[in-house]
């Protein structure tokens, strides 16, 4: 995520509802613990068949991550299993944000944990992204607002926590860490 607290990008839509963590990424994949090098496996049964060749109707072929670091999905996003390896894929993939009208619990956690900002909006916003492919937006993540040309600008949940860390490029684990010599002092004290 960006220390400046700003994801200014175009979006990439996927106009599908109900994407769930296998789609996301596929569970023969889930057996490492490193976050590197998944974006390969990221919605691997859609860009790929049986046999690991291309999809000719892969819907990611597009798929621009230099500048398209947003993406725009149907809504509830993320449902299915339990998976950090999904916001983790999507990351490596080149996204830094989901757009959605509606986020699983449970994959909306995991991916705040780990450096994904999920960005809930109403629908009507989500349709018009989804309407308008390649649209530039700006996320600020210190106000949560979301800015989109020629709509307006929308509010998104977010707590504090979690835009802190995610401004600094931490996450939990990372910000333990850096208040390592103040818990020593509190737990000696």
């Amino acid at each position: 995520m960006s220390h400046s607290g700003l994801v200014e990008s175009r979006t990439f839509c996927l106009p599908v509802k109900n994407i769930d963590t296998d789609q996301i990424i596929p569970g023969q994949f889930l057996t490492t613990t490193e976050r590197e090098g998944l974006g390969k496996f990221c919605f691997y049964s859609w860009r790929y068949d049986e046999k690991g060749n291309d999809r000719s109707d892969n819907p990611l072929k597009a798929h621009d991550a230099a500048n398209e670091q947003v993406l725009v999905a149907g809504s509830n996003f993320g449902c299915g299993s339990s998976r950090e390896h999904a916001p983790w894929a999507l990351l490596d993939f080149g996204f830094k944000a989901v757009i959605s009208s509606q986020f699983a619990d449970i994959f909306r956690s995991n991916s705040l944990k780990n450096g994904l900002l999920p960005v809930e909006v109403e629908d009507h916003v989500a349709q018009f992204l989804l309407d308008h492919p390649g649209h530039p937006v700006r996320i600020d993540i210190r106000s949560s607002t979301l800015s989109v040309e020629d709509l307006g600008e929308f509010e998104f949940p977010l707590d504090p926590f979690s835009a802190y860390c995610l401004t600094r490029g931490i996450d939990q684990l990372d910000f333990l860490l850096e208040n390592d010599a103040e818990i020593s002092r509190f737990e000696q004290a």
